[in-house]
């Protein structure tokens, strides 16, 4: 597969870029054919006097669509509602996505069922389409949306939607709450049984709290113009968010919103990709994966708070699943986290996050496979500029680590932490930021 990256992201909608954000902003991207969005000024929460809080995209022709939603028991208004248009639609003929942020219509009972349906029904009068829209929301939990005031607007945003770099800029900036940056990608590819066409996928996410991945904890709109079949939507959308969304942390907590949505509208022609034995399948699972793991870096870059960006990486383990549970455990430590804001090295702390990762439920059978084993465990940092690995653990054993060269590794803003368990030959690799003071500044008026 030819493959041309764009990667691109937005600046934020009110207020200052942090001076280290300001290289993921944007001058222009590639978009989908057929797409048009919009982002605008609602107020829904209050305070808000002039960010855009009310995104829309939209298709010029039926898309075929897959979502992946959060697995939290409390489940949002709109992750219910939307889940049941993809079932009833057979995941084809959806033209939509609105969303709004500064409030999450989560815990809101039938009333928040309610608006959710007519947030869908007012953007389907607009389109010309019956059942086609999806709906996202973000924002606090526990509070009915300003239903009314969303609705008058919802005809304002679609009368605004456009094609260019601005157009989808706006609608980044709409579904932002913490964020410092909106997150927005663009990126160019062709597929084997089409050569010469080009095609272009574009992504939207928000991010930057409430995030530890049972699914994706976070809101995405995923939009492509090449033809994808309804049917194989769903399995190449899983098996990218597994090792994207799914593979981030920030601080432990999944969201009752997170949603991750596809569209394919087959505006830019060619074949339609529509076996998971073609090579099309392949070329485009393989694109999609690591689009979206791009895409929900920035997340991670975006973390509240945070001043690094870690990589965790678990190699030769005995089961992808237990290499998955460990580099989580150690990604969502509190005290690795502090740890690596203060740049200290204090590595007892992601030995230990790793050594509980895997302790069986009450209740539940103990786990006898040998995924971990203490004799074979290595640790060690791995630095960006390219030297050589700090090696902190050698099979179990613990090093005489040079203390200052290991304060130099964590000044740096990027960071790998490879833990090598020899147990077998599975490998994974997730990403997650530090925990600092501002991190308890942000959430602690989060509502005021």
């Amino acid at each position: 597969m030819k493959l041309t990256r764009v990667l691109y992201s937005a600046s934020p909608s009110g207020g200052a870029i942090p001076h280290a954000k300001l290289r993921y902003v944007p001058t222009s991207g590639t978009y989908p054919k057929g797409f048009t969005a919009a982002g605008i000024f609602v107020g829904v929460k209050p305070g808000n006097t002039s960010k855009p809080d009310l995104a829309l995209v939209t298709s010029d022709r039926p898309c075929s669509a897959a979502a992946v939603f959060t697995k939290n028991k409390f489940q949002a208004a709109p992750v219910t509602f939307s889940r049941k248009v993809l079932q009833s639609r057979a995941n084809t003929g959806l033209r939509s996505v609105i969303i709004n942020s500064g409030c999450a219509n989560a815990v809101t009972g039938a009333g928040g069922l309610e608006d959710a349906a007519n947030m869908a029904r007012i953007t389907d009068q607009r389109v010309g389409a019956d059942d086609s829209t999806l709906v996202m929301s973000t924002g606090v939990i526990g509070q009915r949306l300003p239903i009314q005031k969303i609705l008058d607007h919802i005809p304002v945003a679609y009368h605004q939607t456009g094609d260019s770099h601005k157009h989808w800029m706006n609608c980044a900036k709409a579904i932002c709450t913490t964020d410092t940056f909106p997150k927005l990608m663009s990126r160019t590819f062709e597929l084997p049984s089409s050569p010469g066409v080009q095609y272009s996928i574009a992504g939207l996410t928000k991010g930057a709290g409430m995030i530890a991945p049972n699914m994706a904890t976070l809101l995405t709109i995923l939009a492509t113009d090449a033809p994808v079949a309804p049917g194989i939507m769903t399995p190449l959308l899983r098996h990218a968010v597994d090792r994207s969304f799914n593979a981030i942390t920030i601080d432990g907590d999944s969201s009752t919103n997170d949603t991750v949505a596809l569209l394919a509208n087959g505006a830019a022609g060619g074949q339609e990709v529509a076996s998971e034995q073609s090579p099309d399948y392949e070329a485009f699972k393989s694109l999609l994966t690591d689009f979206s793991a791009d895409l929900a870096k920035y997340i991670v870059r975006d973390g509240e708070g945070a001043t690094k960006f870690v990589t965790i990486r678990v190699v030769d383990c005995a089961t992808e699943e237990a290499a998955r549970e460990v580099a989580r455990s150690i990604a969502r430590s509190p005290l690795v986290k502090t740890a690596l804001y203060g740049k200290d090295a204090n590595w007892g702390r992601i030995l230990c996050a790793a050594g509980y990762a895997l302790i069986s439920p009450p209740g539940q059978p103990i786990n006898d496979v040998p995924e971990i084993v203490p004799e074979r465990t290595n640790v060690s940092f791995i630095p960006t500029d390219g030297s050589a690995e700090l090696k902190l653990l050698v099979n179990g054993e613990p090093e005489q680590v040079d203390e200052e060269r290991a304060s130099e590794i964590l000044k740096h803003e990027d960071l790998e932490i490879l833990v090598r368990l020899g147990t077998g030959d599975k490998n994974t690799v997730h990403w997650t930021c530090d925990f600092s003071h501002d991190y308890v500044t942000i959430n602690g008026d989060y509502r005021t």
